[in-house]
């Protein structure tokens, strides 16, 4: 892999070091590639990487089955990038399990940040806000998703941070890729983008002990005018919402006006995944629905700090989900889905955009 974008982290489970060594299996049976440190790791990892070889094997027989709901189709999905020893890493850089944020007593309990707690995640949200804005850059057809991550998790690690999905219950890659009618947690792989498509870069950065996460959606090239109004409501329901977000705000408040936005314009919200608390914890509480009528419990208060991020789906809010990956959500109906979100800082008086596109942003293709 070439030395400007990275390296990658050697497959065996306990080794955190940088490798090169492809398995020749991989090669040979055409996988996704593995990667060693040396061939003491590779021989140690053998009994167990060999399975890897059936299970690849599995996937690839479930992938002929699966009756997809739209035209896009999955990658090869490259190996793991490797995070240098410095910079500090959460609970699950090897073991691949948030178990401490389970636990934590924020999933039920949210917290108010103190000015010292604020100021890191300023700090963490402007790496953030930076690798966003450098995948971005990146978006043209004839490019992959695995390219932009490769980019996306150089940005980050060149700051001293982690990327937060980076094997966060198994996650492969530093960065959610979602292309067209995929909703979210999309993988990236070696398809290249397409004229027409719209894609969704999801970056999440973890920095001083503590968590930040924004998405945008892109046009690649010439997109077609459905595509242009769904990302365009996408867009302004999301800061209908934040407009509303200020000391004693209800969570559940969110919901109803971003729902009342979107069905008005003949589009459809999406009500499984929600926007979250974010902080010390990747998620935890709140829990912030993007549908009306919902009971999320409690206020807004200042120091609270978590994301809005409503998935706007053309036809149905329903989803399914790629169960070969057990990763991908896409739109029951094959119709095409888009998503921004912020993370959100709760202030005496109104709220602050953490994550808020810069001057220096390169600009959306759309007004705003």
């Amino acid at each position: 892999m070439d030395s400007a974008i990275g390296t990658y982290i050697c497959q065996t489970i306990d080794c955190s070091k940088p490798a090169t060594l492809q398995c020749p299996t991989c090669i040979k049976m055409a996988l996704a590639p593995a990667f060693f440190c040396d061939q003491e790791c590779f021989k140690r990892y053998w009994p167990i990487h060999k399975t890897y070889h059936k299970k690849q094997e599995e996937q690839d027989d479930q992938k002929n089955k699966f009756k997809f709901t739209g035209p896009l189709r999955p990658g090869k999905i490259s190996a793991r990038l490797f995070v240098p020893d410095h910079i500090k890493k959460p609970e699950w850089y090897l073991s691949g399990q948030p178990t401490e944020e389970m636990k934590s007593k924020l999933q039920q309990v949210v917290d108010c940040k103190t000015p010292e707690d604020i100021q890191k995640m300023r700090e963490c949200a402007a790496i953030g806000r930076g690798a966003l804005d450098a995948g971005h850059a990146a978006v043209k057809a004839g490019v992959t998703t695995d390219e932009i991550d490769k980019i996306v998790h150089k940005y980050i690690i060149d700051h001293d941070a982690y990327p937060s999905p980076l094997n966060y219950n198994g996650f492969k890659k530093s960065l959610c890729t979602s292309v067209n009618e995929v909703i979210c947690h999309g993988i990236p792989d070696d398809r290249p983008l397409e004229n027409g498509d719209i894609v969704n870069l999801d970056v999440s950065v973890y920095f001083k002990g503590f968590h930040i996460d924004l998405n945008e959606t892109y046009f690649v090239g010439e997109v077609s005018e459905s595509s242009k109004f769904l990302v365009e409501k996408a867009y302004t329901c999301l800061q209908k919402a934040i407009e509303m977000c200020k000391p004693g705000t209800m969570y559940r408040d969110v919901g109803n006006i971003i729902e009342k936005y979107i069905t008005e314009n003949g589009l459809a919200v999406n009500r499984t995944y929600c926007g979250h608390g974010v902080g010390q914890l990747f998620h935890c509480a709140p829990t912030i629905p993007h549908y009306g009528k919902n009971k999320a419990p409690g206020f807004m208060k200042p120091g609270h700090t978590f994301t809005i991020e409503p998935m706007i789906n053309q036809g149905t809010h329903q989803d399914i989900l790629w169960t070969f990956d057990n990763w991908t959500a896409v739109t029951a109906d094959g119709q095409r889905s888009a998503q921004f979100e912020h993370s959100i800082l709760i202030t005496e008086g109104g709220c602050e955009v953490l994550t808020a596109r810069l001057p220096t942003s390169p600009p959306l293709d759309f007004k705003i």
